[in-house]
């Protein structure tokens, strides 16, 4: 049988984001159309959104957020950006014409209260049956666990952030 999936990708561990862009390029590699939308994502250019030009009419690569919510400095302005990227995910996922959609960070909407959990998993229930949908970031909430087909829990084990290493180019972004 064959039919779109709802994976997620969630835990405390470095690769969530990483494991979403790897099913994006394995799609783009079978000629599937992919919309990949980052949620909080946005304090700088990424590797992926770079690369992203070179997929014209297969790959859509949307930055909407401000930036890390933990780090903002207005909290209603990222509330309103995170509504704004739903509207535009939300439109996406009824327009029907990807076969997949990543929505990269999503799950911190639901862990802020920005949108309910009820309300994405309602637009979750009447997806094109063939789309699959990727959802990414830690704190999943049960409901979004229990709708899911594939869930993936990335355990931090050990990261060279604790050693003092900061984020480099071409690695964590």
């Amino acid at each position: 049988m064959t039919k779109g999936l709802l994976s997620v990708f969630t835990g405390d561990g470095k690769g969530k984001t990483t494991a979403a862009l790897g099913l994006t390029f394995r799609a783009l590699g079978h000629g599937k159309k992919v919309c990949f939308i980052q949620f909080i994502k946005g304090g700088w250019t990424s590797g992926e959104a770079k690369l992203a030009n070179n997929f014209p009419g297969l790959l859509d690569f949307h930055v909407m957020g401000k930036g890390f919510t933990w780090k903002s400095e207005d909290l209603e302005k990222d509330r309103q950006a995170a509504r704004e990227a739903w509207a535009f995910a939300t439109r996406m996922i009824k327009e029907s014409t990807y076969d997949m959609i990543v929505l990269d960070e999503l799950t911190y909407l639901i862990r802020y209260a920005m949108i309910s959990e009820e309300e994405i998993l309602g637009v979750f229930s009447r997806k094109p049956e063939a789309l699959h949908l990727v959802i990414t970031g830690r704190y999943a909430s049960p409901g979004l666990l229990q709708a899911a087909d594939l869930v993936t829990e990335m355990k931090a084990v050990k990261h060279p952030f604790a050693s003092g290493i900061k984020a480099q180019k071409g690695f964590e972004y």
